[in-house]
């Protein structure tokens, strides 16, 4: 039967993906400087084998033969969307993958050592290469799909997401959060003025933060025994499902900045954990897109990680780990503080959208030949100006050299994010009208039940429905942006 043909070649392409994410998650925290150039060699080499033996002609015919057999549900789900990765991965020749899998580990290691100089005139040849090549894969994809070249590299990250849907959905979402954020602000300094924030210590020493972050996740529900924490430059969750690697970074200052990006990879890897096993090797298997798994991230850094009934349980936690004892009156402001920052990865919930936002729109403008990569800086510093008030002008190392998705080609990935932020405010508000004891759980440091839900509605599915379908079968409804707006006002906007 084509089905057993296709079954067997999933197990071969899984141990192939195995094999580059723990690469991939081994060069980002323990490489050797000096291996970064054999490290590219050997990942393109089997990122190509991966690619020429996923897209073999004779699959497409083993697909065709496999919808005519007579198959269960799933089996008929698995081999929908078998067809749809393959439609995707024939749209680009073996010699283009191998091409930019070299550009893009090289662009990443460059990236690594350059941002910390601030040396944007250094880095910007490596970016220039990789817009380049991502400008073709764009072409390619958009000739294969039919599709517009942003729509149809966002189509690889999240299916089913255009530009046509999210550009009015950000719009609106923007002017929102430009008359909210100064309300926000305002609401804040009322708090402080009555209640003024009490500092952190500034002494958190880097193997204690991690013995918390640790005690977190398997609070939260990781596995430790299939997954690890780890460093990097910046936070990711990578490997694979049975060996999930979170990586963080460490302020010595400041222990919320590296617990919620813990918090925020756990997320990520809970999702990985709970996928459908019996799957692992057939993309149906795999998380559906990343606005979805954005979306389980930030269920447990803000939903849960930022939520007050949180940290009536967290404080001993803290406490007995760092030897410092906040009260919940203390904490919050910290926790709920709300800033005009440069750093994406270190914005509050208010904040973070318009980062988001101010990338979409950018990134959209380099695909389509509106900018060039040399004029990044002038035209981030106008948004950064515009949205938040600030000015990266001179300091690009926070500016468009901050995040590692560009120098790693991943465009059309951005709007994931508040894409995410907005379906997690819509699982919690659906969770919470069916466990209405939700928070009382958590403030008993009881998960139990929040993550029943989200392993029965969400992670247990895969990749069997599309992200709309997936959403409005766990919430009751499509995505609908008023529940991350209305969570915003009850948590910042009243006094």
């Amino acid at each position: 039967m084509s089905f057993q043909k296709l079954d067997q070649l999933g197990h071969k392409l899984e141990a192939l993906e195995h094999a580059l994410a723990i690469l991939g998650a081994d060069e980002a925290t323990h490489m050797a400087v000096g291996g970064g150039e054999k490290r590219a060699e050997a990942t393109s080499a089997l990122a190509g084998m991966l690619h020429a033996q996923a897209t073999a002609p004779e699959i497409g015919d083993w697909i065709s033969a496999a919808e005519a057999e007579p198959l269960n549900d799933e089996q008929q789900a698995a081999v929908r969307e078998l067809r749809r990765q393959y439609t995707n991965l024939t749209c680009l020749p073996v010699e283009f993958v191998e091409r930019q899998t070299t550009a893009r580990m090289r662009s990443e290691q460059l990236w690594r050592d350059l941002r910390a100089k601030n040396d944007w005139a250094g880095f910007l040849p490596a970016l220039e290469g990789v817009v380049a090549l991502v400008r073709e894969e764009a072409a390619l994809r958009a000739d294969a799909l039919g599709l517009a070249p942003y729509d149809a590299l966002m189509e690889q990250y999240d299916p089913g997401n255009r530009t046509a849907d999210i550009t009015p959905v950000f719009a609106e979402l923007k002017a929102f959060l430009r008359d909210f954020l100064p309300h926000a602000l305002a609401v804040q300094d009322a708090r402080l003025a009555k209640h003024p924030l009490k500092p952190l210590s500034g002494s958190y020493a880097i193997d204690r933060q991690r013995e918390l972050g640790l005690a977190m996740m398997a609070a939260v529900g990781f596995d430790l025994t299939h997954g690890s924490l780890s460093v990097s430059h910046h936070p990711f969750c990578g490997g694979v499902p049975s060996d999930v690697r979170i990586t963080t970074r460490y302020k010595t200052s400041d222990f919320l900045s590296a617990l919620m990006g813990v918090l925020h990879e756990t997320g990520h890897a809970l999702y990985e954990q709970n996928l459908p096993k019996t799957w692992s090797h057939w993309p149906l298997g795999r998380a559906r897109g990343m606005a979805v798994h954005e979306s389980q991230s930030l269920f447990v850094e803000k939903q849960i990680g930022r939520n007050p009934a949180f940290w009536r349980w967290a404080l001993p936690v803290v406490e007995k780990h760092l030897g410092e004892a906040w009260s919940l009156d203390d904490i919050l402001p910290h926790v709920h503080h709300v800033k005009r920052g440069l750093i994406r990865v270190d914005a509050d919930e208010v904040t973070y959208p318009l980062h988001v936002i101010l990338r979409y729109e950018l990134e959209q403008e380099l695909v389509d030949g509106r900018l060039e990569a040399a004029d990044l800086p002038e035209a981030w510093d106008a948004k950064m100006r515009d949205y938040l008030g600030l000015s990266t002008i001179d300091n690009p190392a926070d500016g468009p050299m901050q995040d590692v998705h560009w120098p790693g080609a991943a465009f059309g990935y951005f709007p994931s994010y508040t894409l995410g932020a907005m379906m997690a405010a819509q699982q919690w508000a659906a969770l919470t009208k069916e466990h209405p004891s939700a928070d009382e759980d958590i403030a008993k440091g009881d998960f139990g039940a929040i993550n029943d839900w989200r392993r029965k509605r969400i992670w247990s599915q895969g990749s069997r429905w599309s992200t709309p379908e997936l959403l409005e079968r766990a919430t009751g409804e499509r995505l609908n942006a008023t529940y991350f707006t209305e969570h915003l006002r009850r948590r910042y906007g009243e006094a």
